[in-house]
């Protein structure tokens, strides 16, 4: 179950000013002990420890392979890549362009795969209003008809982009 809470776009200069939308609930952060753990428990004839080593060993050689300039793909969990954090403005000239004038830095990227995929979650999420404040719940709603709460009181009539983002803010 994905809850989620209703905000309000404040920003004066936004083309969605004012409009709602909805973003997740995020109840915990599980770290990679976490997930070993987690994993270890369905019926894993593996135990936390080796599951925790595979997935360690796994982290780094991702990133060892990001850094040689490859991407990776892990079947229905994303494709990981590396992207360039260009500074605003850019270069006048093609001659005119240095790492250090122009570039930010490096950023982690990843895409959903498979059964990852937003179409796919959408199939499977079921959404449940919460609040900030007191954990109560409202409505629930199937994420594959967003828009239609089963108790009708969601009241947002404007839908996120998949992320969550609200379109036109933060860019």
């Amino acid at each position: 179950m994905v809850r989620y809470i209703l905000k309000q776009n404040k920003n004066k200069l936004s083309q969605i000013y004012s409009k709602w939308f909805a973003y997740p609930v995020i109840e915990e952060t599980v770290d990679l002990d976490g997930l070993s753990e987690h994993m270890s428990n369905h019926n894993s004839p593996y135990s936390k420890g080796v599951i925790k080593g595979l997935l360690t060993d796994m982290i780094g050689c991702i990133k060892e392979l990001l850094l040689e300039g490859k991407n990776v793909k892990v079947d229905d969990l994303a494709i990981f890549s590396l992207g360039i954090k260009n500074k605003k403005g850019g270069a006048p000239t093609e001659e005119e362009f240095t790492i250090s004038k122009n570039i930010e830095g490096v950023k982690f990227r990843a895409r959903a795969t498979g059964t990852l995929l937003a179409k796919s979650l959408n199939l499977d999420a079921t959404l449940k209003k919460a609040t900030a404040v007191t954990g109560a719940s409202g409505s629930s709603t199937n994420a594959g008809n967003p828009g239609s709460p089963t108790n009708g009181d969601n009241n947002s009539t404007q839908q996120p982009t998949p992320s969550g983002d609200i379109p036109g803010e933060g860019d």
